[in-house]
């Protein structure tokens, strides 16, 4: 039979395969031969360099910074009082309406008391009686006319007379209600005319000289914090204001732990008032520190955020960052050695622990660095 030509071509494939297997070239494979023949062994694993690799560093600048603590709150009335009736009766008198600005003894309501003046003019009215009693019979009791029991009654009444005078006249007060602080009228809820029972609520009088800013502190914030310190208010019209750290509270909330404070704000005009939302920024006693753009924070190995830096070995050191500030042009970060060299350029680019080539980074880098700290980036 008559061999098909795909047979013969597989017939000589196979036999030229395995002519170069005889031929014993399969052994240099994955090995490399000298001129003379003799087969060269691959570099070993330990043999090979590492790569240095060439970063840029600068040391920037020290400045003296105060760190900011900012937290969010809201304005408060420095005081603050429900004012209400200790009687009951008609309003007789209103002398006040929403806004009024009084001061402490002003009367803000009075009751009608006609009864009650009646009972006053009965109270001296018998006051005068006793007294003229309690005269007679002092002196026949010094003419030995009338035994001194007699005189000690006598005394005793008027004194009982007196004690009646008294009690009318504080009921007569009661009829008044006045403002116990300085402030200013926020709400009235009573008519002239109108009748109220012991206990209604008549007013509500505000004291916004100065104003509060209330908010609460991270307990990692604390330490850093004392009553009298300096602190910037950002309203929410975005105005700014200054203010003074005038209390901080020493019991934790249980559920936030945060601690409560206050800051008090010259209000003198009133143009603040309670209940406005405010940024408020905490500043402490400056400390030494160092402004860097934020390109130039990084991830150490663990994941946590710094900046690289190149020790005098030219070995790569990671500094935990110790935010200081956070501005609009720039970082401010404490913490960092005043020796270090910090890397602007490269520092994802190596790990804690490597070696490289520092070089001073060159003005193209300093220029762009600078333009990232003087534009406020954020």
């Amino acid at each position: 039979m008559k061999f098909r030509f795909h047979k013969l071509a597989a017939i000589a494939v196979l036999i030229g395969f395995s002519a170069w297997i005889a031929t014993g070239e399969f052994s240099s494979v994955g090995s490399a031969q000298s001129e003379g023949g003799q087969e060269e062994a691959a570099p070993k694993a330990e043999e090979v360099k590492p790569v240095v690799r060439t970063v840029a560093v600068v040391m920037p600048p020290r400045v003296q910074h105060a760190r900011a603590i900012r937290i969010a709150g809201q304005t408060q009335a420095n005081q603050r009082a429900v004012l209400t009736t200790r009687a009951a009766g008609v309003i007789g008198e209103l002398p006040v309406k929403k806004g009024s600005v009084v001061k402490k003894g002003d009367v803000v309501l009075v009751l009608n008391a006609e009864d009650k003046l009646a009972m006053i003019d009965m109270a001296k009215a018998l006051v005068a009686q006793r007294e003229a009693e309690f005269a007679a019979a002092q002196r026949l009791a010094d003419t030995g006319n009338m035994p001194k029991l007699q005189l000690e009654t006598a005394r005793a009444a008027l004194a009982a007379a007196k004690s009646q005078l008294e009690a009318a006249t504080a009921e007569l007060a009661r009829n008044e209600v006045r403002a116990p602080f300085d402030g200013i009228i926020d709400r009235v809820d009573v008519e002239q005319g109108s009748s109220v029972g012991q206990g209604a609520q008549v007013a509500t009088l505000l004291n916004l000289d100065p104003i509060i800013a209330a908010g609460e502190v991270s307990e990692r914030d604390l330490g850093y914090l004392k009553v009298g310190d300096e602190s910037d208010i950002k309203l929410v019209n975005g105005k700014t204001v200054a203010g003074t750290l005038r209390w901080i509270s020493r019991d934790a909330s249980s559920t936030t732990r945060t601690f409560p404070l206050e800051v008090a704000i010259p209000n003198a005009e009133g143009a603040i008032p309670a209940g406005m939302t405010a940024e408020i920024t905490l500043k402490t006693e400056p400390a030494d520190a160092v402004i860097l753009p934020r390109s130039v924070v990084t991830l150490s190995n663990n994941g946590d955020l710094g900046i690289r830096a190149v020790d005098k070995d030219a070995k790569v050191v990671f500094y935990p960052i110790d935010l200081v500030d956070d501005t609009t042009t720039g970082l401010v970060l404490g913490g960092i050695p005043a020796d270090a060299r910090i890397i602007v350029a490269g520092q994802d680019l190596v790990a804690d622990g490597d070696t490289v080539n520092p070089v001073e980074a060159d003005q193209e880098t300093i220029d762009r660095l600078i333009g990232e700290v003087s534009g406020g980036t954020q």
